[in-house]
Order: C-alpha cells, then structure tokens, then sequence
C-alpha cells in the first residue's frame, strides 16, 4: 500500500475511533434512560397530584356555595354514638377522632387473625390436593371449589346467621372445658392480669427470633457439609422454652378467669362477638380456598424429577417438602399470595353487612351525623392504603428474604 493510501486510511480510522469514544463516553444526564424515567414518573405524579386538588378545591367550593361545612374540624368534636366492640376504651362522649381509630383497630384486628388462619388453612388444603391419598385429595378439591365459586359477601352473611341461629347461653355448645359456644358468641377463660405476662410476650418475640437465627445457621451448615439438622423441634422449644422459663421465674400463676353460667348470661372470662366471628370466619374461608390453589400451583411447578431425586437419596417425605418443594415453590407462592392478603384486608370492610364495627362502619356513621362525606370517604381511603402498602413491602421483603440466590 502507498504511504499517501496508508495515511489516509489511519486517519478515517482515527476518526472513527474519536466518534465511537466520543459516544461512548457521552455519559450526560439528559441521556440517561434512569433520569428519564424517573423524570416521566415525577411528571406523572405532579399530574395526579393537581387532578387530585383541582378535584378537590371544586367540591370545596361547591360544597361552600350550598352552605355546607367542609374541612377535617369534626374530627375533635363529641361522637354521640356508642361502639359494641371496641379494644380500646370509648364512649359516647369521645371524639370522632377517637371512634375512627376504635374502627381502624376493628379492622386490622379481623384482618390479623385473617391473614394468619387463611394462611394456615391454605397452604393446608393446597398440600392435600397434592395428596396421593385419594379421599384427602377430593375432599380438598371439593373445598376450594366449593368456597371459590360463592361470593366473598355470601360466604360473610352465611356465617353470620349460623352463629345467630346456635343455641342461648342456657343451651350453650361446650366442646372442651371452659369453652362455650351461643348465639351471642364464643365464651372462654382468659388468665388474671399478671405482671409477668408481658415479660412472657417479651421472651416470646426473643424465643422466635432465636429460632429464626437458629434456622439460618442450619441452613448455611447444611449448604457448607451437607449434613441435615433438624430445626422444627429445637425450634419449637426455643419459642416455647423462653416464656417457660420467665413464666416459672416468676411464680408460675396458673389463676384464671372461667366463663360461668349466670342468670341469662356467662360472666367472667372473655368473648368473641357473634359478628367478629361471622367476618372472620367467613373471609378466612373465601381466602383459604384461593390460597390452596397458590400452594398446589406452586407445588406443582417444582420439576418432579428433583422430587424423585431427593426420594432416591434417602429423604422421608416431610423432609423431601420441607428441604425441595417448598423453598422453590415459594418463588411462585409469595407473589400472589400478597394479593389474597390485600383482598383479605379490604373484603373485612363487609362486617359493615352484619353489623361488625370495623372503618367502614364508623366511618359510616360518622358520615351520617356530620353530613361530611368528602373528608369521611378520604379518610378511609387514605387508611386502606396505608394498610395494602404496608402489607405490600412487608411481602416483598419476604420475598426477596425468601429467593433462592444463584451460586
């Protein structure tokens, strides 16, 4: 090649070369796709946010041309109207303020032991459905396809009127000693006041943190020598062991409320309300159903031949779900499990039908007697996604606490 050709060819190279380093290193923010999309969802907040007032500031001005008060003053004015069940003391004479947290506490307090009992009933019935025993099997199938296909609000009202409709106090159901069971609810003993129980519940948050490290260290000692350690029973007594143990430094009181027949009613011990236990038994019912189908589908979409495998080594079947199925399965569980968890909270605004007093209901109420629908409505809304977010970040960190991690 002639030297001029040569120059010239390592020239246009060089040139190339300047253009392509120039575009690579054009690291400006203004092209940054994360800039630009965070700007986009900036925007797109800023739009709903003035939507939101535009709308707002309307009916505000509305509302005042009709002559009827606006704002959030009635919050700190008397309620006049009485709770029936309520875990936190209140009267008529309290604010309304005070009688919308008596709701909120209603309606997270149905929805924790809903969440908790449709989680254990769930992932029950899922696993029977999986079942090779054939009469488990059918019997789980007909459950979930029985609850799935009624209406959540039927499942609600249904249960609300077989507890109405079971015997008076005079004729009380007593399937264990203490316990009794009427139309106006479930009746059982409750331990005297102590002051070593809240040290108990104490050393019981201590007892399952304990085995929950104990757990993880298992785990990394299995994936380190491969030997198995069993945690389910160590476990068990961690939880259990530490409250034993203050419960016993502390005198071991065994004193306890019984519920007696007195008169036309049980006096002593404590109560679940006829409409608590209809809501709760029915969202827990619905929910349960839908979770079992979540935990047969994530069951069945581990490969079956690492089931088999697993068998072939030796592993007993409790061992071959605990330590194979389930920790992949959770990758398909977790998601929308979350999602049978928000439902769950916000179907528990039903009690409203049978009379439970939870948000909606003395959020209603409320609205009546101040005539302040906007300010009622907004509250409400504003608390239910509260609740759905908090029960969204929680399930996400569960979820990522949860993944298998690639090696």
């Amino acid at each position: 090649m002639q030297p001029e050709r040569r120059t010239y060819a390592f020239a246009v190279t060089e040139c190339m070369a300047a253009l392509e380093a120039s575009r690579k290193s054009d690291t400006s923010i203004l092209n940054s796709l994360a800039f630009r999309g965070v700007v986009y969802q900036v925007l797109l907040a800023s739009g709903v946010i003035l939507l939101g007032w535009y709308l707002y500031h309307n009916a505000h001005l509305n509302l005042e041309r009709q002559g009827i008060a606006t704002g959030f003053d009635f919050i700190g004015e008397r309620a006049g109207f009485s709770i029936g069940e309520s875990l936190i003391p209140f009267d008529s004479a309290q604010s309304y303020g005070r009688a919308l947290l008596v709701g909120i506490l209603n309606t997270l307090y149905v929805a924790a032991f809903g969440v908790v009992l449709a989680t254990i009933l769930g992932v029950t019935m899922g696993i029977a459905r999986v079942s090779s025993n054939w009469l488990i099997s059918k019997l789980a199938s007909g459950y979930v396809e029985a609850c799935r296909n009624v209406p959540v609000v039927l499942h609600v009202i249904f249960w609300a009127s077989v507890i109405r409709a079971l015997p008076p106090p005079r004729e009380a159901l007593n399937p264990f000693d203490g316990v009794f069971i009427t139309n106006r609810g479930v009746i059982y003993p409750l331990p005297v006041e102590n002051a070593i129980y809240p040290w108990m519940g104490l050393a019981l948050l201590v007892g399952i943190a304990g085995a929950v490290l104990f757990a993880r260290w298992a785990g990394r000692r299995r994936e380190l020598t491969g030997r198995n350690v069993s945690t389910f029973w160590p476990g068990l007594g961690i939880i259990l062991g530490l409250p034993l143990l203050v419960w016993l430094a502390g005198g071991a009181p065994l004193e306890w409320s019984v519920p007696a027949l007195r008169g036309f009613n049980f006096q002593g011990g404590t109560s679940l309300t006829p409409e608590f236990v209809g809501l709760l038994v029915g969202i827990t019912v619905y929910t349960g159903a839908f979770i079992a189908e979540i935990v047969r589908a994530g069951i069945q979409s581990v490969p079956h031949g690492q089931v088999e495998a697993a068998r072939a080594v030796g592993l007993r079947p409790g061992l071959v779900m605990r330590l194979v199925i389930l920790p992949q399965a959770l990758r398909v569980i977790v998601p929308p499990t979350t999602s049978q968890y928000l439902s769950l909270t916000k179907n528990s605004s039903l009690g409203v039908l049978i009379g439970y007093p939870d948000l909606v209901n003395v959020g209603n109420t409320t609205l009546n007697q101040t005539g302040q629908a906007l300010e009622a409505i907004s509250i409400m809304m504003a608390v239910y996604l509260m609740i759905s977010l908090s029960i969204s970040i929680f399930m996400n960190f569960y979820n990522r606490l949860v993944a298998i991690r690639e090696r």
